[in-house]
């Protein structure tokens, strides 16, 4: 099958782009070597098939961030059929500098003008006709969030024959005679020859074509006192501003709400930002409730009484049973929780809301010892620990990517939100599921504030590009929060069954029981748990939803006021949200910052936990 690759700037809808072609059928993986996720699909049309893989937003080929490196990499090893490059219309100049870049490969090469409607509003037209002659490619107008032309460009992918691209930039004399001179010695593409003379290593440029290019390079840069890289970057920026200026004529501006005036500024932006993020709590806490109660009870009423009513061997009511609770709980507790998050937090992304989020908490995240961009990580943990923790490799220093990812590792990530919101919010109140998120907000302003004076190192300034405000589109809203939520089904749902199984086996054996008479004075003196609540707790670093789900089964009912009190409740999810992180993010750690510093944030954590579940065990003592 023949292989695309969507290229294109951050924030340019290649996403949108590559699930509207794609659909639900899409394998999210880590390219090898590194913690840059990409997305790969099969887009079917016209009874043909071709494979796109959707790689990271980069502003450039020739960087050295990670994502750079990767894509570089990736082009290379790879050697896709057709390159397809997202362009923001509204921005183009900006944008053409990558387009030039990938021009250079000399491969069968589509430009896709998205968001033609922003680029109208700011009183701008491209003609896609001159820019289709200057690449000699096809170049195709779309609003990507409202489907337009993405049929034409499916049929494009499917029925081949797309022209190769020819090199744009205009290139100094000298560059040019030294890339001709490696071309004539060697196979190579202008893109190749380009990244030797740079300096830029890829994996398929032998050591004779680095040696002979840095032979060149001096020369080059004796004679015009800068290097090549300097020279060729700016070359590219020259040619992008003259495309631009050819292609692009003014058009009368459409008058547009100018909403930045609000979310961006101190008031009413915080305001807003703070009611956005309980409305969402609350919602959240709300419909879940709802929807676990319905679902457990039916559950219950439908296959939970009939099994045990069947009259089976003890061993298979015992496992069998411990299996229904397991689903119950997963899909009736943990499942309405996890989805309702996803789609609020695909709604933010989606409209743009979340850089102006970013841009509000900077002088909140000096504080902390971070710039700006680090509320990025902090935003990508309310949904997940593993992604916030692979995106602090985006920050610049090591002592910024520490602090972050100590940080990240203790907010409430979805996860967390289900043990909050099906154990707190649903069985003691809603004040008190608050309350254990102000607790923990706190703890994380303290413990950074700590880390910001006691780690060495120096801190930056900001600089975040801001994405435009859109309206959602609901399908893909959907589809979005519906790839999250896989990995809860593929993979939690899975562990969740297989440790019930193993716990309805070891109740079975009495091996269950012999732990908790164990581990219970201690439980019970520190904690003010039963047994079998901390051994649920355990369960918790596989997945943070896994304890509470864990709890149902052990306790043997998915009522967990049956089986605890609310102080008991409430000390078992504050326990369980600040406890050691799951495994998952502890192996992220461990690759992101080392060995050693997975162990002292895992060994930091515990402790944490124990000592707020020691201390507000004390305070209902003595208080309740």
């Amino acid at each position: 099958m023949k292989k695309a690759v969507l290229l294109g700037n951050p924030n340019v809808g290649k996403s949108v782009i590559f699930n509207s072609l794609t659909g639900l059928g899409v394998e999210i993986s880590n390219y090898p070597g590194t913690t840059v996720s990409v997305q790969t699909g099969v887009v079917k049309h016209g009874g043909e098939e071709f494979m796109v893989t959707d790689l990271p937003g980069i502003y450039s080929l020739a960087g050295d961030s990670v994502e750079e490196q990767m894509v570089r990499e990736y082009l290379a090893q790879e050697n896709p059929d057709l390159f397809i490059v997202i362009l923001d219309s509204a921005t183009l100049e900006r944008n053409l500098f990558l387009l030039l870049q990938a021009a250079d490969f000399g491969k069968p090469m589509l430009a896709v003008l998205n968001m033609i409607d922003d680029a109208e509003k700011a009183g701008k037209d491209v003609d896609a006709e001159k820019l289709s002659a200057v690449f000699g490619i096809p170049v195709l107008k779309t609003v990507a969030t409202e489907g337009k032309n993405l049929d034409v460009l499916a049929e494009y992918m499917t029925k081949g024959g797309i022209p190769k691209s020819k090199p744009a930039t205009r290139l100094d004399e000298h560059i040019k005679a030294a890339k001709d001179s490696l071309q004539a010695v060697y196979t190579l593409s202008d893109g190749e020859a380009l990244f030797a003379l740079e300096g830029i290593r890829i994996s398929t440029l032998p050591e004779c074509v680095m040696e002979t290019a840095e032979a060149l390079s001096e020369e080059i840069e004796k004679l015009h006192a800068m290097s090549p890289h300097q020279i060729i970057r700016e070359n590219r920026y020259y040619t992008a501003a003259e495309i631009a200026r050819a292609v692009t004529s003014d058009v009368p501006k459409k008058k547009r709400r100018d909403f930045d005036a609000l979310l961006t500024r101190t008031f009413p932006g915080v305001p807003i930002l703070i009611l956005t993020l309980l409305a969402i709590l609350l919602i959240v806490f709300e419909v879940g409730g709802f929807l676990e109660e319905t679902i457990v009870s039916l559950m219950t009423t439908y296959i939970e009484e009939p099994f045990h009513a069947l009259g089976l061997p003890a061993i298979v009511d015992t496992v069998g049973g411990a299996i229904i609770l397991a689903i119950m709980s997963g899909l009736g507790i943990a499942f309405p929780y996890v989805f309702l998050f996803y789609i609020f937090i695909s709604i933010l992304e989606d409209t743009g809301y979340l850089t102006r989020a970013a841009f509000l908490a900077d002088r909140f995240m000096h504080k902390l010892g971070l710039h700006g961009q680090g509320v990025i990580p902090f935003v990508l943990s309310f949904g997940c620990s593993v992604p916030a923790v692979m995106s602090t490799s985006l920050l610049p220093t090591k002592r910024e990517r520490f602090i972050s990812s100590v940080l990240v590792t203790m907010l409430p990530c979805s996860a967390r939100t289900v043990v909050i919101s099906g154990v707190v919010a649903s069985f003691v109140g809603l004040g008190a599921a608050f309350s254990i998120y102000l607790i923990v907000f706190a703890l994380v302003f303290i413990v950074g504030c700590i880390l910001s004076k006691v780690t060495p190192g120096e801190q930056y300034g900001m600089i975040l590009e801001m994405s435009k405000i859109r309206r959602p589109i609901l399908k893909y809203v959907v589809k979005k929060a519906w790839l999250r939520l896989k990995e809860f089904l593929y993979i939690a749902m899975p562990l969740l069954l297989v440790s019930s199984i193993f716990l309805g086996l070891f109740e079975y054996l009495g091996w269950v029981e012999l732990f908790e008479s164990f581990i219970e004075p201690v439980s019970e003196a520190v904690l003010g748990l039963p047994g079998f609540a901390f051994t649920a707790l355990m369960f918790g670093i596989l997945r943070k939803e896994m304890a509470f789900e864990t709890l149902a089964v052990m306790g043997g009912s998915a009522d967990l006021l049956t089986i605890l009190t609310a102080p008991q409740l409430y000390i078992f999810a504050l326990v369980c949200v600040l406890f050691v992180p799951c495994v998952s993010t502890i192996a992220v750690l461990a690759k992101q910052l080392g060995k050693r510093m997975a162990v002292f944030v895992s060994v930091f954590t515990v402790m944490l936990g124990l000592v707020m579940g020691a201390l507000f065990n004390l305070g209902f003592m003595l208080f309740l």
